[in-house]
């Protein structure tokens, strides 16, 4: 009725006003300098003319001597009120005031943001764009910005409110006797369910006062619950199709407009940005997906979507939850270049979906190949289960506890590793490829235990298996038949391994246990340039952490090199073994120097070591202390390193390191040796022989 009522009064209100300004030949003498007067006068009454008037009392605010200056604040609330986006009439003329009016304040609020400073609105409003409107077109922040800072006219999202300011509201809302209605403990209770969103706690506080007029004391129990009002009220002015985009992308954490597009299974993005202009999407420039839900929002449209007209069934739940699946994993297929961050994002949001909504895993499983790829291991933490039961239940809970377990196996003992990974495994929910995983890392963990007969059968089964990790676990036999000293075997299996196995970390490995150090060298460079041929950070730092223990035993001043872009490629990687080989090269290529600090660190390490549960690491750190004492003639200190070498490898896993020490310090072997060396052993006791005589000659240390 605005319009028509306007335009009842514009004839009486305009002509009363230019009749009397032209009566008054003295007053118009005095506002001769108003530049648009004399249009104003001579314009035809009508809202056009209307909106122009605001320019009068602009200029007259202007002529208030200083003692008297004035800013008006004008609120226009409920701005969505003006009509649709498509039809702007109205909304032309409150622009237009607000333009012609730059001495007062002006404060417009309602459910949607304002688009003045969108270029694509030009023809629709008078005034558009950034240069119109630079503080429109900043991105809209929650909470005050410093009048200090430039460009202050930004909008502002009122719906998160600080816990502070909540309290606030709540104790001001209902007021008796000069004290708060609702109790400290109660307010506490309202604004935390609320996460800062005004609506909420204008409904908490109705409900309050229902529950007194019903005769009964509310309690903190009675809020804690959600309002179907909070969906109905954020619904009411959404088109249908923006209705689905928002109960579509609720099953999201974060989003973009092509994916809500896409799990909305709409064919156009259009209702998708209208959306993303609501408060209650906020709005990150720099994260993966810019957009999210507001928490409230969210976690009420799935309890409360029950009280809308347009509800949807459980079945359409489930088609959008089997779209948002395929979507993602379409995101990620269709990436460029490997998309670390990209593959972990869909990893997160994908098994949340597969598991709360019990769906195949599908592309979930190429994933998971490719998260374990690069040895990386960011944590993939995921939501809560909303059922109670904590034991996994479908194909996505077991793969989530899989591949959760293979990123804490970094900071737990490997016992506990191979713990998770046979419950795992005894669920009989995984499907045969990601049991494969399964068995191989828990071969693994047995190895890194020294379990050798248990890893043993693990990898032979992955082995034979002829799966993706078939290479892989041909190399950890690899690795065994090394540890039991059989190094003629692990060089023919070496040779055949090919960079799919890893083929040249396992020569450095074993030209490094016949103090060949640079046949070992070379191999662990190739193995480095492999991997960053393949794009693969992860094995790039592993071979990279080896060759720096290699020149820390042959050349320490290279080492410092090698160390220093161990530690470089380390950085953003959650590798613990290969973090604990790095310290133990830095070790080693101390070795030798006076003092007690070599002594002291490698105490430190040899905790961590132990804490870790990795006995391979454990023997590298008591070789390379050998390498120490031998050279400082510490015969005492020598002999304890022996006897700590000699109780880890009890087992007679990896007792070469036992006789590579008693060939470092050039005593004579207590027993036959079971390692089937290379060539022969005077050579490979020489080899160790002479590193310890060319560090004692670099140090100049005496025998």
């Amino acid at each position: 009725m605005l319009p028509g009522s306007i335009g009842g009064a514009v004839g009486q209100l305009t002509g009363a006003l230019a009749t009397a300004l032209r009566e008054r030949r003295q007053t118009v003498r005095a506002l001769a300098d108003c530049s648009l007067l004399a249009d104003l006068l001579d314009a035809e009454p009508g809202i056009d003319a209307l909106s122009y008037y605001p320019y009068l009392l602009a200029w007259e605010l202007t002529r208030l001597p200083a003692e008297k200056a004035v800013v008006p604040v004008v609120l226009l609330d409920t701005f969505e009120d003006t009509g649709d986006r498509t039809h702007r009439d109205l909304e032309r003329l409150l622009q237009r005031i607000v333009w012609l009016m730059p001495n007062a304040f002006f404060i417009v609020t309602g459910r949607s943001r304002l688009q003045w400073a969108d270029p694509a609105l030009q023809g629709q409003l008078d005034y558009t764009g950034p240069t119109a409107w630079p503080g429109l077109a900043q991105q809209a922040v929650l909470g005050p910005r410093p009048a200090s800072t430039p460009g202050n006219g930004r909008q502002v999202l009122i719906g998160d409110f600080s816990p502070q300011d909540c309290d606030d509201y709540l104790a001001r809302r209902l007021v008796r006797d000069d004290q708060p209605l609702i109790s400290a403990e109660m307010r506490a209770v309202i604004a935390d369910r609320s996460h800062g969103l005004p609506l909420y706690l204008d409904l908490a506080v109705l409900r309050f006062l229902e529950l007194r007029r019903a005769g009964y004391t509310p309690t903190p129990a009675d809020f804690d619950a959600d309002f179907p009002a909070l969906i109905t009220r954020t619904l009411a002015d959404l088109t249908p199709d923006e209705r689905h985009i928002l109960r579509s992308v609720s099953l999201l954490d974060a989003f973009d407009l092509g994916l809500a597009t896409a799990t909305a299974g709409l064919p156009h993005q259009a209702a998708a940005a209208r959306l993303a202009e609501r408060p209650f999407v906020r709005e990150n420039p720099y994260a993966l997906w810019p957009y999210h839900l507001h928490a409230l929002i969210r976690s009420t449209l799935r309890t409360a979507d029950d009280a809308t007209d347009d509800r949807w069934t459980d079945a359409d739940w489930q088609a959008a939850a089997e779209r948002a699946l395929a979507a993602l994993g379409q995101q990620w297929r269709a990436a460029p270049g490997p998309g670390r961050r990209l593959l972990v994002g869909c990893l997160r949001q994908g098994l949340a979906l597969a598991r709360d909504h019990r769906l195949a895993l599908g592309w979930l499983t190429d994933a998971a190949y490719a998260y374990t790829d690069d040895y990386v291991w960011e944590p993939l933490p995921l939501p809560a289960r909303t059922e109670t039961d904590d034991e996994p239940t479908t194909p996505a809970d077991a793969l989530a506890e899989l591949l959760s377990t293979l990123a804490r196996r970094q900071h737990e003992h490997r016992a506990q590793t191979a713990d998770r990974l046979t419950a795992i495994l005894d669920t009989g929910l995984l499907p045969a490829e990601l049991t494969e995983m399964a068995l191989y890392y828990r071969a693994k963990a047995h190895r890194d235990l020294g379990q050798s007969a248990a890893s043993r059968d693990g990898m032979r089964q992955v082995a034979d298996g002829g799966g993706r990790l078939a290479p892989d676990a041909t190399r950890g036999l690899a690795h065994l038949a090394r540890a039991a000293g059989d190094f003629p075997t692990a060089l023919a299996t070496a040779q055949t391994l090919g960079w799919p196995g890893r083929g040249q970390r396992v020569l450095g490995d074993i030209h490094f246990a016949h103090g060949n150090m640079a046949q070992a060298a070379t191999a662990y460079t190739a193995a480095r340039t492999e991997a960053e041929r393949h794009g693969n950070t992860g094995e790039q730092a592993i071979a990279q952490a080896h060759l720096a223990l290699t020149y820390a035993f042959a050349d320490p001043a290279r080492a410092t090199r090698e160390i220093a872009l161990a530690e470089q490629l380390l950085a953003g990687l959650d590798q613990r073994a290969t973090t604990l080989t790095a310290q133990i090269a830095a070790l080693a290529r101390d070795a030798g120097t006076p003092g007690p600090d070599v002594d002291d660190r490698a105490a430190l390490l040899r905790t961590e070591i132990t804490t870790a549960g990795i006995t391979a690491v454990a023997l590298l750190l008591e070789l390379a202390l050998t390498l120490h004492h031998t050279v400082r003639g510490d015969d005492a200190a020598v002999r304890s390193d022996i006897a700590r070498l000699e109780e880890l490898t009890h087992s007679g896993d990896c007792a070469y390191y036992t006789n590579i020490a008693h060939l470092m310090a050039d005593l004579s072997l207590t027993g036959p040796s079971l390692a089937r060396w290379l060539d022969e052993e005077q050579a490979t006791r020489r080899r160790w022989r002479d590193l310890v005589t060319i560090r004692r000659i670099r140090l100049d240390t005496p025998r």
